[in-house]
């Protein structure tokens, strides 16, 4: 062994150079995956700081014992406690102080008129809270709202909203609540609690626009005396308190409101980043694999001329593997140094986005720095193990050889294999998407087709080179032609440079397939549902925002210029177990508005015991019309509801319908998600739109929105989303181009004997340039159609997938501009990665390149 690493060593003094592109893979890839587990360990340790210290004086927390969760969400509706609650709390032995905390719904409008958050994180509003130890928040400018319409902010959310001290806005509540600032507020040392917006009131004007009803709290919060341990004092509430009420410790509190807040947010991003260090890596795992096969079969005869002076396979072997190693330990080390200042570096960028990350130190753990340097080392070495196995069975007869280049690839024994595995992977994916809807065998199937696209590479790389390099040979000449025998002299080598571009671009058309689809489905849904002429939404998705006010639909209703107006609420019930959310509205209404589809029953005769439901629902629960479903309430109530309508389209009227009368009894904070406005006759659009924006603007100036504006609004998140991966992806597209160029710098290498003779009969340095070039754009080419096609069928695939998993019609969308584009970039990449072999190549001397062995 001590053999070998000598031989190691001698190899990378003489040849650093060859092992440029490999470290720099291998440094992207580790400092990307240690830069997002450190920045989720600290941005984790920091929430639970944050809230840990805001928390500290809450020693129990009384609440109502169940929660009713929907499908999709991760935290219950509870139903509000009594206030009365308190006097009793306070007579426990050990409670020193107990206070009531109202909690709803209130998105503050700033000095622009827009609303302030909403965007995901929720936008809540409270009581202030006077015991300082029980309030999570703290003054730091002005004082605590005392009289009716004053308010205290968060610091974050006045920030951003542009308010200050003194200044008046509208809160909603959703019903629009003309407000003053008198203070402004942070949580556990921050400007808020992460994104989400805080306003807090006095306690009357709490419950007069949060509740339902007067005498209501979200919770009761409890400080305990000298001595008394939080658990301790759980277990003293527990007796005197209702059977629906519970007790819990102020720590379990500030978990769940960490978790709620901050933990299914880190838990994605974090997942969300470490998918795209996962396809960075493996990009790079082609780019070192390439490298170090070239290098073993450029060193053909330099292992044979070891093999016949003694040396053995093993230690032939081993010397590749020590030489892989010592560039992947290295490179790993560097790339957690380089993690550790791209964590550092998004902790500075964090804040100038609007999210709080951190000040301070960042939070190394060992995990944070083994698992990357873990990866790293087990990437570069499992990438170079066949390179390595080949080498150690070099024969020592080969020393008499001229050294030859691996031109194999195109076997019939890879075909064979790859098309069976094309075969199945099809066979899996449609039975997937088609046969029998599963996400599994769908996601079998794509995993398969992306296997056989490598296996398939080098006998596919003949064809498509000399297809693809074609017009290059006509409108370049001997340069161009020259360019594609170069492409096609070894089809593994084409296949594997063009093998890491090909995974890039496939991700990339992925996402812009299945954004397309994502736009084309919300456009088919509100041509196909909505009826109306304006939608009157809130700027906001996610579980942010607060919603319109349920007056408006009436307001507008009275409208000369408006037909119909309804409002659509959100409820939410058990039906005969299960969680499921309730569209509140008028249904009558609602039929004229929406394109329902078929409707078995009548809509107008639901009343105060009756429920509509989707055909799909009905099914699933079995229900048909005249049938009864008890549906039990977040207040604790149980009733039993008759189906009287069944129809066909949910998309944006949901499974469930009831009307206001029906749901009025259990409303909590009431609100509507949606306003859909028909025009009279005879209105014009123009005239209609203005009468509908005049008439909403007291109600905290909700969007009045075409249908076109409305598909295109409520698909907003999609552009958001994809301008994300797109910037993520760079990288693992950036570690492609370091392997076209690594391999191609190889390459000139290899043939500088070669270079020399062009040269010498009167090639000139421009034309060998434009020759590297074009090869590299060529292997570009190759690399980009390959992706293109895979991506998209993978985007076909997550379509089709989510179709059959949810009730909503998935439509699938190619769109020709946007793959264009990747196309274009692709190519373009592979230019830019043949600039520096292209020059390192015209530098060559001559007459050196010729007598070169």
């Amino acid at each position: 062994m001590n053999a070998s690493v000598r031989l190691s060593a001698s190899s990378l003094r003489a040849h650093r150079r060859r092992f440029a592109g490999t470290f720099l893979a291998v440094f992207l890839g580790v400092a990307f995956l240690a830069g997002t587990l450190v920045m989720g360990d600290t941005l984790r340790a920091s929430f639970d700081s944050m809230f840990g210290d805001a928390a500290g004086g809450t020693d129990a927390v009384v609440r109502s014992a169940d929660a009713i969760t929907t499908p999709g969400e991760s935290q219950g509706v509870r139903q509000p406690v009594a206030t009365d609650l308190v006097r009793s709390v306070e007579k426990v032995p050990g409670v020193a102080a107990a206070v009531p905390n109202v909690q709803g719904a209130g998105q503050l409008v700033g000095a622009n008129g827009e609303a302030i958050g909403g965007q995901g994180p929720p936008t809540l509003a409270g009581n202030w809270i006077t015991d300082p130890e029980l309030n999570p928040y703290r003054l730091a400018e002005g004082r605590a709202p005392q009289r009716s319409g004053e308010v205290v902010v968060n610091r974050g959310a006045a920030e951003k909203g542009g308010l200050t001290v003194g200044d008046t806005t509208t809160l909603r509540t959703p019903d629009p609540v003309r407000v003053t600032i008198v203070g402004l507020a942070t949580f556990g040392g921050e400007d808020g609690m992460a994104q989400v917006t805080f306003t807090a009131m006095t306690m009357t004007d709490a419950q007069k626009y949060l509740t339902a009803r007067p005498g209501e709290a979200a919770t009761i919060q409890v400080r305990a005396g000298p001595g008394v341990t939080q658990r301790e004092l759980v277990d003293r509430l527990t007796p005197v308190l209702p059977q629906d009420v519970e007790a819990i410790t102020g720590q379990e509190s500030a978990e769940e409101n960490n978790e709620m807040i901050s933990g299914r947010f880190l838990s994605v991003f974090t997942l969300f980043l470490l998918v795209f260090s996962g396809v960075a890596l493996l990009v790079a795992t082609f780019s070192i694999h390439n490298t170090f096969a070239i290098v073993v079969a450029q060193r053909t005869g330099e292992n044979a001329l070891l093999r016949a002076l003694g040396a053995s396979r093993r230690q032939v072997t081993g010397a590749a593997l020590v030489e892989a190693g010592a560039v992947a330990v290295t490179a790993s080390l560097a790339g957690l140094a380089g993690g550790i200042g791209i964590a550092a570096g998004l902790q500075a960028l964090f804040p100038a986005m609007g999210f709080p990350f951190p000040e301070g130190d960042l939070v190394v753990t060992g995990l944070s720095m083994a698992l990357p340097l873990a990866v790293g080392v087990v990437v570069c070495l499992g990438s170079a193990l066949l390179p390595a196995v080949r080498a150690g069975r070099t024969a020592p007869l080969a020393a008499l050889r001229e050294t030859a280049v691996d031109t194999s690839g195109a076997s019939r024994s890879r075909a064979i294999a790859g098309a069976a595995l094309m075969a199945l992977a099809l066979a899996c994916t449609l039975a997937g998407v088609l046969v029998s809807p599963s996400i599994w065998l769908a996601g079998t199937g794509a995993v398969l087709a992306l296997v056989a696209f490598v296996v398939l590479g080098p006998v596919a790389s003949s064809t498509a080179v000399r297809v693809l390099g074609g017009p290059l040979a006509r409108l370049r000449g001997v340069t161009g032609a020259l360019a594609r025998r170069n492409a096609l002299r070894s089809p593994k080598r084409t296949a594997a440079t063009a093998s890491a571009l090909m995974i890039g671009v496939a991700v990339v058309s992925l996402f812009t397939v299945f954004g397309a689809s994502l736009k084309a489905t919300m456009d088919q849904t509100v041509s196909r549902s909505f009826a109306g002429d304006v939608a009157v939404s809130a700027p906001s998705f996610g579980a942010g925002g607060s919603g319109l006010s349920p007056r408006l639909a009436g307001a507008l209703q009275d409208l000369p210029e408006v037909d119909t107006a309804v409002g659509l609420g959100r409820g939410i019930a058990e039906v005969d177990g299960e969680g499921r959310a309730l569209t509140v509205t008028d249904p009558a209404a609602l039929a004229r508005t929406f394109d329902l589809g078929t409707v078995d029953g009548s809509l107008r005769e639901l009343g105060t015991d009756g429920i509509a439901v989707t055909e799909k629902e009905a099914d699933r629960q079995h229900l048909t019309t005249g049938d009864t479903a008890q549906l039990t309430f977040t207040d604790g109530t149980k009733e039993t509801f008759t189906v009287r309508a069944v129809y066909d389209r949910s998309e944006l009227a949901g499974d469930y319908v009831v009307t206001r009368a029906a749901w009025a009894p259990h409303r909590t904070q009431d609100s509507d998600t949606l306003v859909a406005v028909t025009f009279a006759d005879g209105v014009s659009a123009d005239a209609g739109t203005a009468a509908v924006e005049q008439a909403a603007a007291p109600y905290g100036n909700p969007e009045v929105q075409t249908r076109d504006a409305y598909a295109q609004s409520s698909a907003g998140g999609i552009d958001m989303m994809l301008t994300l991966v797109y910037a993520l992806l760079a990288l693992a597209v950036l570690i492609a181009l370091l392997g076209i160029a690594n391999t191609l710098t190889l390459a000139i290498h290899e043939r500088t004997r070669e270079l020399g003779l062009l040269r010498a009969v009167g090639q000139t340095r421009a034309q060998l340039r434009a020759m590297v070039r074009w090869e590299s754009v060529l292997v570009a080419a190759f690399g980009t159609a390959g992706g293109l096609a895979l991506g998209a069928f993978l985007g076909w695939v997550l379509v089709r997938a989510s179709d059959g998993a949810s009730d909503s019609d998935f439509a699938f969308a190619m769109p020709p501009a946007q793959l264009a584009v990747v196309a274009l970039v692709g190519l373009a990449a592979g230019a830019l990665a043949g600039l520096r072999p292209a020059r390192r190549a015209a530098r060559l001397d001559v007459l050196r390149a010729v007598a070169a062995e």
